[in-house]
Order: C-alpha cells, then structure tokens, then sequence
C-alpha cells in the first residue's frame, strides 16, 4: 500500500463531498462540502485542500447506473475530475465507481441516529468516505492504484 494522503471527491450537482485518509491510508474520514460553482470556485476550492493537505492523489467518484452505463451526472464527473486534473498536475486524478456509495452513505447515517433531515449537510462527505474506502480497499487487495485515470483538461475544455 503507498504512503500518503488521499482526497475523495463525491461531485452531485449542487454539492461536492470530500473526505481524506491518513498518510497511512489507514483511515478515511469526511472533510467539507464544497459548493458547485458555474465559474470554478469548487474547483479552484479543491486544488487548495489537494495543496495544503500535500495529497499523493485525489479519487473522484464515478456515478454509473446500474447496469455501468453512463449517464449526465457520469459526463459531469468525469469533466470535473478532468479540469481538477489539470489545476493539480502532476498530482493524479483517478475515477472510482461509486455506484450506491450515496445509498451506503444514508443507511451508515440513519444506523449512527441522525434524523435525515440533518442529511442533507453531511451525505455528500460520507459518500467521498464511502468512495475513498473503496479504492483504499481496492488497492490493498490488488496492490494497484483503484480506478481509471482522468485525463486533464483545461476549464471550459473537453
């Protein structure tokens, strides 16, 4: 297993849920939410956090339907992932499955007592939980890095 600190990212449309690991990848807990911006400032906010938190890499979630089709929210992803890419270079970016992380993500939240309404605020760092102990997992079984890796693109380009 590498060493270092690992960011996920769980991007919906309105919200973006991080969570970190220890530099051990031990240990995945939430983060922040940050706000989707049209301009950028959700992205520009994550290259931050990968900056300050001296990331080794960042997991975005890929949302795919059941049956691993792509949808909007996929298309989505993957253009988020590919610009963060591009502000964080060479620090890489990798896209992880993340099929019902957000269906984990709510039952781990109503089985620890919180009511859902107070979902809406944290749902969206437990599912970057979810996602990250996924490919923190997936890596310590296969002894490679979990996911495909984004490509970076500038803002604004595919």
């Amino acid at each position: 297993m590498r060493a270092g600190v690992r960011l996920a990212f769980d991007v919906g449309k309105v919200r973006v849920g991080v969570a970190r690991c220890d530099a051990d990848a031990i240990l995945a807990v939430p983060l922040t939410t940050l706000h989707r911006d049209r301009y950028g400032a959700d992205l520009e906010e994550a290259a931050d956090l990968v900056s300050d938190l001296d990331a080794v890499e960042v997991i975005v979630g890929l949302p795919r339907s059941m049956s691993g089709g792509s949808s909007r929210s996929t298309q989505d992803a993957r253009r988020w992932a590919g610009e963060l890419a591009g502000l964080i270079a060479p620090v890489p970016v990798r896209l992880v499955d993340e099929r019902l992380s957000t269906v984990t993500a709510h039952r781990e939240l109503h089985e620890s007592g919180r009511r859902e309404k107070s979902f809406r605020s944290v749902v969206d760092q437990a599912a970057a939980v979810v996602i990250l102990e996924q490919a923190l997992a997936t890596e310590r079984s296969t002894h490679a890095p979990a996911g495909e890796a984004a490509a970076p693109t500038q803002r604004g380009r595919q």
